[in-house]
């Protein structure tokens, strides 16, 4: 097996590995506070969701996807800015169907369009129940109330982030709510987590707010605001009316006695544009998007392949092998050759390269082209030149001759030869 399918097997192993343990893994409580009506995690609303039809018996409970205001106001155009203000003889017909508009969530939000149908539609003789611990400054500002926390803002921030993160149960600590004016058989006070019950209102001049609950501190956590011939009914602890909550012995009692106050014979609405939005508005990537694990594999999708786009997208080419250098084997050649040679017992061949070998160092190194070595000039030129004397000059021509003209040259006299050409070369060159 190569280095490069060992390292794909490798990852391949290890992708097993990770897809089993995650498989395996038990599935931890997700506590992110949804409130989706769907949603059976501790902070959904399935609970109260599925109670309505018996908590309104013979009356319709219908589920809102789109902003109040086009609830509200069919005939509505549907390209109008939401911020705008419309005039009063220019505002759309209210919808003729009178319900019970039911909001929990964390916030509640709304346009100066949403607001004023709103306000419209219940002054004309409906409910508005609105659960959340913060509310939209222009429904504040219209009815004189705000929303403080019980800890200090940076705090519950946090432990919000943490909550919504999903990974923050609420604590153990408990306190209560106090029912002011409880309905016939109820309680009227029940304890909660006190994660829970961190928000209450603060009302201002010009309020006409009744308070219907407080908290362990006497400061009132659910209002009724009279309006025209309706009423809207404000909650600042959404989380009371989650399954959590309502499966817990006792507390179920606390929210079933706020959906009290809403008109039992009034059809409900129960709003999901604000937790979910539009159905209209869902992406192909919604399934990806809901799940944690599926959104995290799209995401390590996408960086995987800007990576190999990024280490791909550079010029590809073979590998050049290295070349080892050829080794010079001119020596080994000569010593070969010269084995060869010195197999035989006449050496006269050897001894002729090398006499052939001297005269053309004569005539290079000597400067003498037209050499004959025969000739007494020629010799003393060499004598001089070479700075040898003349004696030693005519002993090597001799012997030069002598293994020439010999028949059979021995190893004794091509060792003497050697020897005395060496000798010259030493001294000349």
């Amino acid at each position: 097996m190569t280095r490069f399918r060992a390292f794909y097997l490798g990852l391949v192993l290890l992708f097993v590995a990770f897809v089993l343990v995650e498989y395996f893994r038990p599935t931890p409580t997700n506590w992110s506070p949804t409130f989706i009506n769907r949603d059976k995690i501790p902070y959904g609303t399935y609970v109260l969701f599925d109670a309505l039809p018996r908590l309104f018996p013979g009356q319709s409970v219908s589920t809102v996807r789109q902003p109040i205001a086009n609830q509200l106001l069919p005939t509505l155009d549907g390209d109008i800015n939401p911020d705008s203000v419309l005039a009063p003889q220019a505002q759309p017909p209210l919808l003729g169907q009178s319900a019970s508009y039911i909001f929990i969530n964390s916030d509640f939000y709304c346009s100066r369009l949403d607001r004023d149908a709103l306000l419209r539609y219940v002054a004309a003789g409906n409910t508005a129940f609105i659960a959340a611990e913060q509310f939209d400054n222009l429904l504040q500002d219209t009815l004189h109330f705000d929303t403080k926390p019980y800890i200090g803002l940076d705090s519950l921030m946090s432990r919000r982030i943490r909550r919504t993160q999903g990974n923050l149960a609420p604590a153990a600590k408990q306190t209560a709510l106090t029912l002011l004016a409880p309905p016939r058989g109820a309680a009227s006070q029940y304890r909660f987590p006190i994660d829970d019950v961190q928000w209450h209102f603060e009302a201002y001049p010009g309020c006409r707010a009744t308070v219907l609950a407080i908290d362990a501190k006497r400061r009132p956590v659910l209002l009724r605001v009279p309006l025209g011939q309706g009423a809207l009914v404000l909650s600042s602890t959404p989380a009371v009316f989650s399954n959590y909550t309502l499966l817990r012995p006792h507390s179920p009692n606390y929210a079933f006695a706020a959906m009290s106050l809403l008109p039992a014979t009034q059809s409900v609405f129960w709003d999901e544009y604000q937790k979910q939005g539009s159905l209209g508005e869902q992406s192909l990537l919604r399934v990806l998007k809901q799940n944690t694990a599926l959104r995290w594999a799209l995401y390590t999708g996408l960086a995987g392949l800007v990576l190999f786009a990024f280490f791909e997208a550079r010029r590809r080419q073979r590998i050049i092998p290295v070349l080892k250098p050829l080794p010079n084997t001119t020596l080994l050649f000569t010593r070969t050759v010269a084995a060869l040679y010195r197999q035989g017992t006449n050496h006269a061949l050897i001894a002729e390269k090398k006499i052939g070998l001297f005269r053309e160092q004569l005539r290079y190194r000597l400067q003498e082209p037209a050499l004959d070595l025969n000739d007494g000039p020629t010799r003393e030129r060499i004598a001089q030149k070479a700075g040898v004397p003349r004696a030693q000059v005519d002993d090597l021509i001799k012997l030069i001759h002598r293994v020439e003209t010999a028949p059979q040259v021995s190893a004794a006299d091509l060792l003497r030869l050697s020897r005395a050409l060496t000798t010259f070369r030493k001294a000349a060159f």
